[in-house]
């Protein structure tokens, strides 16, 4: 796929996320027409309507999008790294890692400024994938090894998590929901608080799209095209856990997204890294909106976990493109 039709793919995929956004804005406890959507939209006066949606829903939608694109991107990141199709944050322990530390700051060191979160996440998710790289030689070993040392990394600091848990007494049910993946209450606040840290993940991504090809290949071709690995392998996780940092705190774990959109990004074949990249970002952004949406209009006026919505969606996808050998990284399937 060529640039133009890589462009048009991107501003199409961009749009249907902004008329699910939009389509975000009608449902809840109070359902608003869309001409009453419309009106706080673009009259807003202080009123119930107005207050629902530029308070309540849209925040909250365009948190999901930004959140859905940071670990699309992270994902990618992480499969470019180790070029491995099986890789994204919740395989690697790049989310547990983030995750753990953080409840246990909520927990054990409740003074502590949530401001620190992202800070804390990211050397938790730093030193959780530096683990799994461990066990899998490197990153360089077979997509089981990777999966094994990832779910065991995982496993423990799900263990930690959960005996914290038990700690916790009537805190227990609010993390719990945040556990789950969710962006229920989610303000401007909470979007301003995670989008420098998927900034820097996203733009450091497109910055390096170059780099990241090479990558791709081969430690040997990208050590003979020039490329420092020493400088630049810890640069590219640092990159793809900062999203995961900043997007922890807010939305907990969101499963999926990071395995799924990257490899639906490569199905459509667009014409090097950057577009790939781009395209990776487009698709995550969309599911997590969508996810977002059916979360929180099937059980009106209750509502489900995003990460749920996701599990239950990307879980069969993935299974099908496995049992029908798609499941691909530069050509080679899994």
């Amino acid at each position: 796929m060529d640039a133009r039709r890589s462009l048009a793919v991107i501003a199409l995929l961009v749009a249907v996320t902004m008329l699910v956004v939009l389509a975000g804005l009608l449902p809840g406890a109070k359902v608003l027409t869309i001409a009453d959507a419309g009106r706080a939209l673009l009259e807003p006066d202080g009123k119930v309507n107005s207050i629902l949606v530029w308070t309540l829903r849209l925040p909250r939608s365009l948190a999901a999008a930004v959140a859905g694109a940071g670990l699309a991107v992270s994902g990618y990141l992480l499969q470019t790294l180790t070029r491995n199709p099986l890789a994204d944050p919740g395989i690697t322990g790049v989310t547990a890692g983030a995750v753990t530390p953080i409840v246990c700051c909520f927990v054990f060191l409740p003074w502590l400024s949530s401001a620190y979160y992202p800070f804390v996440g990211l050397a938790g998710g730093l030193t959780a994938a530096a683990v799994t790289f461990w066990v899998s030689k490197g990153g360089q070993g077979r997509p089981l090894h990777l999966a094994l040392g990832g779910v065991s990394v995982s496993l423990f600091l799900g263990a930690i998590t959960i005996y914290v848990l038990l700690l916790t007494g009537p805190q227990a049910t609010s993390l719990l929901f945040w556990l789950s993946g969710g962006f229920q209450g989610r303000s401007w606040s909470h979007l301003t608080y995670m989008l420098p840290w998927v900034i820097v993940g996203v733009a450091g991504a497109l910055a390096l799209h170059r780099v990241i090809g090479m990558f791709a290949l081969s430690d040997h071709a990208a050590a003979g095209m020039g490329v420092q690995l020493n400088l630049w392998k810890p640069v590219l996780l640092v990159l793809g856990v900062c999203p995961v940092a900043g997007i922890a705190p807010v939305a907990g774990p969101v499963a999926f997204v990071g395995l799924a959109a990257p490899h639906i990004a490569r199905l459509l074949k667009p014409l090097g890294a950057a577009w790939e990249i781009a395209l990776s970002a487009a698709i995550g952004a969309l599911i997590v909106t969508v996810a977002d949406l059916i979360a929180r209009t099937v059980a009106i006026p209750k509502e489900l976990p995003v990460g749920i919505i996701t599990a239950l969606i990307g879980g069969p996808v993935f299974i099908y493109l496995i049992q029908r050998g798609r499941l691909q990284f530069r050509g080679q399937g899994l």
